[in-house]
């Protein structure tokens, strides 16, 4: 399947000529922000590392400590996000998550409950060799609980392939029987279940659920759990069920009401760029009635601004 992102690689690419334009609007009086953010945005990740490797050898100077010098505040941040290779963007937001001041558990439900196995696996051998530390150990001495232990069991990247026939019917049972049917709730199944089976599994189970219980999976989830676990169960349901729509509601929620939450709103738009933004961008219209481009123009400003809606790509 080819990638539905909205960034793509540039055909007529030059890593020699894209390292000269963007020390000519470094250079000098002044930065052209505009033709670094028109430039970079309009190449893909790889493509962004061969323009790396060529400014430091053609000026001896370090593409990312430029731009950091030249650049300031959110707009910084995209064009800094996008200059990381993916895997280690999402290993240095959990880094930032698990070390800041606090846990910030929106970061690792967001990118522990979103990615498959392969990128979970990656990701755990990314940080270790990044910080010389284990994620799981990070991520089970921050964090406590049911919480922690859903998390651990997405750690274990063991999501079973394809649909097990024979368990769709027992599974919808024991989620019921875990929680609408049982005074107090049995956390343990909904980890087990919602940890290790595969996504188009789990939606035959929350379809046999809905038959059985008369609610939606999520429904119950709200009124049977709380907190982070709560979030991060949610998140998984929604990921197993489309993880386009999953981060077209995570954008809408990051820019609705007074504030924007600049942190997820340029995490998602950095990560899902080349990955999934169309998908994003329509499940975002159908969901909300509006679209993700005239969201983002009415509620930032700046480059900032104009950096997300070339992620974006036109407003469709």
């Amino acid at each position: 399947m080819a990638p539905k992102g909205t960034v793509k690689p540039y055909p007529q690419f030059n890593a020699t000529e894209d390292a000269n334009a963007l020390r000519a609007a470094m250079k000098g009086l002044g930065t052209d922000e505009d033709a670094i953010l028109t430039l970079l945005t309009a190449r893909a990740n790889d493509q962004r590392q061969k323009i790396a490797a060529q400014y430091k050898s053609l000026f001896g100077k370090d593409l990312v400590d430029d731009l950091k010098s030249e650049l300031g505040g959110k707009f910084e941040r995209v064009i800094i996000g996008l200059m990381v290779p993916p895997v280690l963007y999402d290993v240095q937001e959990l880094r930032h998550a698990l070390k800041g001041a606090g846990t910030d558990e929106k970061v690792l439900i967001e990118i522990l409950a979103s990615r498959t196995s392969s990128q979970i696996k990656e990701v755990i051998a990314a940080y270790k060799q990044e910080y010389d530390a284990d994620l799981e150990e990070a991520v089970a001495g921050d964090t406590g609980g049911h919480f922690q232990r859903m998390l651990v069991v997405l750690l274990q990247a063991s999501r079973q392939k394809g649909v097990d026939e024979s368990c769709i019917q027992q599974d919808a049972q024991d989620l019921f029987a875990a929680g609408e049917q049982k005074w107090g709730t049995d956390e343990e199944k909904f980890i087990t279940i919602l940890g290790n089976r595969s996504a188009e599994h789990l939606r035959r189970v929350f379809d046999e659920y809905m038959k059985i219980s008369g609610y939606e999976i999520e429904e119950s989830i709200e009124k049977e759990t709380s907190g982070s676990t709560k979030d991060l169960f949610l998140a998984v349901v929604k990921c197993a069920r489309s993880v386009p729509a999953y981060f077209a509601e995570s954008l809408y929620n990051a820019m609705k009401g007074g504030g924007t939450d600049d942190n997820t709103l340029i995490r998602i738009m950095v990560s899902r760029s080349e990955v999934d933004m169309l998908d994003i961008r329509d499940n975002f219209r159908r969901l909300f009635a509006t679209s993700l481009y005239s969201m983002i123009k009415s509620d930032v400003s700046g480059d900032y601004k104009k950096s997300l809606l070339h992620l974006c790509g036109d407003d469709e």
